[in-house]
């Protein structure tokens, strides 16, 4: 048997819960390219030291599981790089509703050998007004400044191997900075990142719903953002509470 030329990566902790009601849209939208054309894709959860049934219920789904017990986003996402088959990777949250024409617009867009990677945009709907602001300030910041979240990134294999994957000691924004570096990566090369502008993929609103508008504005703000990238103790109710 050939090996998958896509690997789709997710890293989850916890995840039981979420993984039965979006990695389904993330199988769909493998499917869907599978039958459209002759690649072929693996679905790789990286099980970061859950204490629930995540691992089960993937494998349940259908995916492959790998474990990683050192808890980290980025630490994660290096790891189902290290176990991925395919030349294109791409990584997704757990609690990602997933477009149907996701994965095929992403192969077609990295078929073309015109670029490194690209990411397809977030879709927010926080139903908080101070919320909703605070996610108004980051897109004009991103606007600004470029750039794109780790909710849905994808790159080649060998741009990744190229930049040395995700920061491992980044707590907040490593996928900011990773897409920095690739963005870096794709102007030397002459093959930019594209940001599929035509699909939006739909992360959970589950933190925004339960915890305070001041207590989001708090954690996701510019100053506090950078201020304590590398503190895991900082972090720690981000992730062990209700990761993302």
């Amino acid at each position: 048997m050939t090996d998958p030329a896509i690997s789709v990566i997710i890293p989850a902790y916890n995840e039981e819960k979420y993984l039965l009601t979006y990695l389904p849209t993330v199988l769909a939208s493998v499917a869907r390219l599978e039958q459209a054309s002759g690649h072929t894709a693996e679905v790789i959860i990286v099980d970061n030291a859950s204490d629930d049934a995540t691992a089960a219920i993937a494998l349940q789904l259908g995916a492959t599981v790998v474990t990683e017990p050192v808890r980290g986003i980025g630490h994660a996402r290096n790891t189902g790089a290290a176990h991925a088959k395919g030349g294109y990777l791409i990584f997704i949250d757990a609690d990602v509703d997933f477009p149907e024409d996701g994965i095929t617009a992403v192969v077609t867009a990295m078929d073309t050998g015109a670029t490194v990677g690209g990411a397809i945009p977030a879709l927010y709907e926080p139903t908080k007004p101070a919320t909703r602001m605070l996610f108004g300030l980051w897109r004009g910041i991103r606007a600004i400044r470029g750039g794109a979240q780790g909710v849905t990134q994808f790159c080649t294999r060998s741009a990744f191997d190229n930049v040395g994957g995700y920061r491992a000691d980044r707590y907040m924004s490593e996928d900011v900075e990773f897409f920095r570096r690739l963005t870096r990566l794709g102007k030397r090369s002459q093959a930019p990142v594209v940001s599929i502008d035509h699909l939006r993929v739909k992360p959970s609103p589950r933190r925004f719903e339960s915890w305070s508008s001041w207590r989001m504005i708090w954690y996701t703000n510019p100053v506090t953002a950078q201020l304590f990238l590398r503190s895991r103790r900082f972090w720690q109710g981000w992730y062990d509470n209700t990761v993302r």
